[in-house]
């Protein structure tokens, strides 16, 4: 739950305001898109929504708990153990193997060396569940746009993750793989994942149950969509 969330930067003597009171509250297994144009709070919710920041006033809610003005090792473990991320640009590691990519959230975890195994099978699982488990030795340069989508999805399923930020992405795919990339995150929410998502294409909103739309830095706009039973009507 947000409650008031404001974000301000200081640039010489003028204030920039970033985000106004933004006020909303998403329940578990719920799928939020939120919109705007450029410029419009977005990036700075989402960020703030993600734990990668911290709000100049309000406060934020993680599953009951107060995440607001956590040190900044304490954010990056509620990151890496509660929200998954996934990103227009899918932020890969080209060195690295499918199954590794989405090995490394666990790994950032880890206490001791004799949990790799249980990594490895984790790190299994979450590829199969978006259909890449045959590519698991391939490197990203090896697959598809829409491919290494899925490895990047898989990564942030891997943690098991209370909360989906999905940040445009379909935003780097052509209107095919993209509307399966859309139809993959359907289907993990109706599955029960809760998933926030950045886009800028309405047509990708209109599969969200609600539509938040920013302008100014403020949400203007807040309106229940469709619920999970009409999505395929």
């Amino acid at each position: 739950m947000a409650d008031g969330l404001s974000k301000e930067y200081p640039m010489g003597e003028e204030v920039v305001y970033a985000l106004r009171q933004a006020s909303f509250e998403v329940h578990v297994g719920a799928f939020v898109a939120l919109m705007g144009p450029s410029g419009s709070g977005k990036s700075t919710l989402m960020h703030l929504l993600g734990c990668l920041d911290t709000p100049t006033a309000g406060h934020y809610f993680l599953h009951g708990r107060d995440v607001t003005h956590l040190s900044q090792q304490a954010r990056a473990e509620v990151r890496n153990r509660h929200i998954g991320f996934v990103f227009q640009s899918f932020n890969l590691l080209s060195r690295l193997s499918t199954l590794e990519n989405v090995m490394l959230p666990l790994q950032y975890r880890r206490t001791h060396r004799d949990g790799r195994h249980n990594e490895r099978v984790l790190a299994q699982v979450a590829l199969s569940q978006v259909g890449l488990e045959s590519r698991a030795n391939h490197k990203p340069t090896e697959l598809s746009g829409g491919q290494r989508q899925r490895v990047a999805i898989a990564r942030a399923l891997v943690t098991d993750p209370a909360l989906i930020l999905a940040d445009e992405p379909t935003g780097n795919l052509d209107s095919s793989t993209g509307a399966e990339i859309l139809n993959l995150l359907v289907t993990l929410n109706d599955n029960g994942r809760t998933i926030i998502l950045v886009t800028h294409d309405a047509q990708v909103a209109n599969n969200a149950q609600t539509i938040l739309t920013m302008h100014d830095g403020r949400i203007v706009d807040g309106l229940p969509h469709l619920n999970k039973s009409n999505r395929d009507k």
